[in-house]
């Protein structure tokens, strides 16, 4: 028995793949034998660890292609096994039946038909097993069994193939219940693996980034986490799931950078939040300047109040500073003149920052440490973290420390902000991180979209690495934002929405519309807030809230932008346009996306929509209705025709709806 091209199996089973709760996911696997004996196949999940299975029996597809469908209910790792084996009954039943059309008949074959028939009743009184429905009624083991033994008799006393045939066609009846039944082998082929099953906001998360110093209404100081929570409602009423906050720290006072990065900050710097840890404390502090612990508690209370989570990010590194510098030197590398060194990424330079060095022979009491960190905003609260460089550290800590959380609260969220060799990137998805960010940011032509939002949808990474989309970053002004004003934020804004059922954005920078780099050619922001404290004017009606809030009720209301499975490409004949969809294979719900990628011109064609993918018939026409503004339009068939104007029309946003149906135009 062979057990070939199991999925979702990642890397022979090496590392778990992933699923959602209340989301089916598909179980598929080559099984076959030598000869023509008929197969089963088998998909037994229980809890890992667990005792008891659940087993489905898989559909057959044809050349040994074998499909089941698991619905998990709960987060947590779950195991999962597919089983195969010789059903020698089914294969029975197939050549007797040939014989018998064939007119022949052999007392042998009826004997060995009889003899099958008593195993399999034998072993179903064992058991007890439900199995379901046989026809129109319940069969309870016993009941089955006493009826397959007295069919048994019949055959064992069949003296024709007419008697035969009618024992065969009786069988029928019993199908559903005999395909149900247990492997008939004590030991079945069986190939195992893992699903890392999690709560709903893995799959589908919109994130709000912003500076705690940056909230305060007052210009003449900086802001606080009371100030914070007074920007909530402003949060909320945009539509977002998560705050994602840097930092929250005490600041470094040693080498403290100064605005626009500057080596000597001088005594009003207020410093680089990724510079963790000063006499105040270190990882499980709260700067004083943004407020107390307390203060913290009541963010996280009054943002759960307002649907939103507190994501806090997870910098593993140091001030030098930090409590940690004196209590564990040893934590830290040193150069040869004793010297700790700083972070560099050369020809930059951090001073800083000091990294911390995994290869410490104390390996068990920082790992140790680390994880009491995260334990330490867990018991606040915080089930989300956004965690910084984790290419930097090495695999075999994250796979522990991930684990290990997972272990106490399955339902903990790792962002990992590795922006990194995409082999890199994959292991940390395969390692544990929930989600990742990507290389979105740089992805600008149509081609580049096209091939790359597929990859993120379809590619061999899809059962594992759930990719999160970022126009903007503290550390990235992308390019396509610094050329193509308020247009190319739009445009770069529903590509991210509506692309992944992952985002984020850097705010309010990105609804501000702030686009001065450093200097020419550089991706930092000038006057970064990474080092300084800066005051925004959150009702600049210049700003795009007004796009974020009616994207973010979309993704609410609409079931097909939840999730990327369905993400399709649809031809256009503009290299300037680009269109795709999704489509709920749940609900039916379909929306379709089509980008004016160009920031400064008109631009227009026709789009040929695959009509099957997005469930259309093509001899209807339908109501394609803009989410963005709520025009609505009737299509008709595959080709259709789209213009879209810079700064009036950047993209539409298109709910299809049958015609005629309510609000129809």
């Amino acid at each position: 028995m062979v057990i070939e091209a199991v999925s979702p199996r990642v890397d022979a089973g090496r590392f778990p793949a992933k699923a959602v709760v209340g989301d089916p996911f598909v179980v598929s696997a080559t099984v076959f034998s030598h000869g023509h004996d008929v197969v089963r196949a088998f998909v037994r999940v229980r809890p890992a660890g667990g005792a008891a299975w659940q087993r489905t029996t898989m559909s057959g597809l044809g050349n040994d292609a074998f499909r089941a469908v698991v619905v998990p209910e709960e987060p947590g790792r779950l195991e999962v096994e597919v089983l195969g084996e010789v059903d020698e009954l089914a294969t029975w039943r197939r050549d007797a039946s040939r014989r018998v059309d064939a007119g022949r008949y052999d007392q042998n074959d009826a004997i060995s038909g009889a003899e099958l028939l008593e195993a399999v009743a034998e072993r179903l009184g064992a058991s007890g097993e439900s199995l379901g429905r046989a026809g129109a009624a319940a069969l309870e083991p016993a009941r089955l069994a006493a009826m397959l033994r007295e069919l048994a008799g019949r055959l064992a006393a069949a003296q024709s193939a007419p008697a035969v045939a009618a024992v065969l066609q009786e069988l029928v009846a019993f199908d559903d219940a005999l395909s149900a039944r247990s492997p008939d082998t004590a030991a079945p082929a069986a190939e195992r693996f893992e699903v890392a099953v999690q709560r709903e906001l893995a799959a589908c998360s919109s994130w709000y980034e912003c500076f705690p110093r940056s909230t305060s209404p007052d210009r003449s100081r900086p802001g606080t986490l009371r100030d914070l929570i007074a920007q909530l409602d402003y949060v909320a009423d945009l539509g977002f799931d998560l705050l994602y906050l840097p930092p929250i720290h005490p600041i470094g006072v040693t080498a403290r950078k100064g605005p626009n990065n500057t080596a000597a900050g001088g005594p009003d710097a207020v410093g680089s939040p990724w510079a963790i840890g000063n006499s105040h404390g270190g990882h499980t502090a709260v700067a004083p300047e943004l407020g107390t612990i307390e203060d913290f508690d009541a963010l996280v209370s009054e943002a759960a109040r307002r649907g939103i989570e507190i994501a806090l990010d997870l910098a593993f590194q140091c001030s030098p500073d930090h409590p940690w510098v004196h209590q564990h030197p040893d934590w830290f590398a040193h150069r040869p003149d004793g010297t700790i060194a700083c972070a560099e990424n050369p020809p930059k330079r951090y001073e800083d920052v000091y990294p911390i060095d995994f290869a410490t022979a104390d390996r068990e009491g920082l790992y140790r440490e680390l994880l009491d960190v995260v334990r330490f905003w867990h018991g606040r609260g915080v089930r989300t973290f956004r965690v910084d460089n984790p290419h930097t550290k090495p695999f075999d800590f994250w796979e522990w420390l991930i684990a290990a959380v997972h272990a106490e609260d399955p339902g903990v969220i790792f962002l990992a902000e590795a922006f990194t060799r995409p082999a890199v990137m994959h292991r940390l998805a395969k390692l544990g991180f929930d989600q990742s960010y990507t290389y979105f940011t740089w992805r600008d032509t149509k081609w580049e979209l096209t091939e790359y939002l597929g990859e993120l949808a379809h590619g061999p990474g899809a059962a594992y690495f759930r990719g999160n989309l970022w126009p903007n970053t503290p550390d990235i002004l992308a390019k396509s934002l610094q050329r193509g004003g308020r247009p190319s934020f739009v445009v770069r804004l529903v590509l991210a929405a509506c692309g992944s059922a992952n985002y984020g954005i850097y705010g309010p920078m990105f609804e501000l519309l702030f686009d001065r780099p450093a200097a020419p050619g550089s991706e930092e922001y000038l006057d970064s807030e990474k080092y300084e404290v800066r005051h925004f004017d959150l009702e600049d009606p210049r700003g795009i809230a007004s796009v974020i809030r009616r994207l973010n009720g979309a993704r609410r209301t609409h079931p097909a932008l939840r999730r990327d499975a369905s993400l399709r490409f649809h031809e256009i004949d503009n290299d300037q346009l680009i269109c795709w969809s999704k489509r709920d294979p749940q609900t039916g719900d379909a929306v379709c996306c089509v980008v004016n990628l160009d920031p400064h011109w008109t631009q227009s064609g026709f789009v040929a929509l695959d009509l099957d993918a997005l469930g259309l018939s093509a001899h209807e026409p339908f109501v394609v209705r803009d989410l963005l503004d709520d025009r609505a339009y009737v299509w008709n068939g595959s080709r259709n025709f789209v213009v879209l104007e810079p700064g009036r029309d950047n993209a539409h946003v298109l709910a299809i709806e049958p015609l005629n149906g309510p609000g129809s135009p």
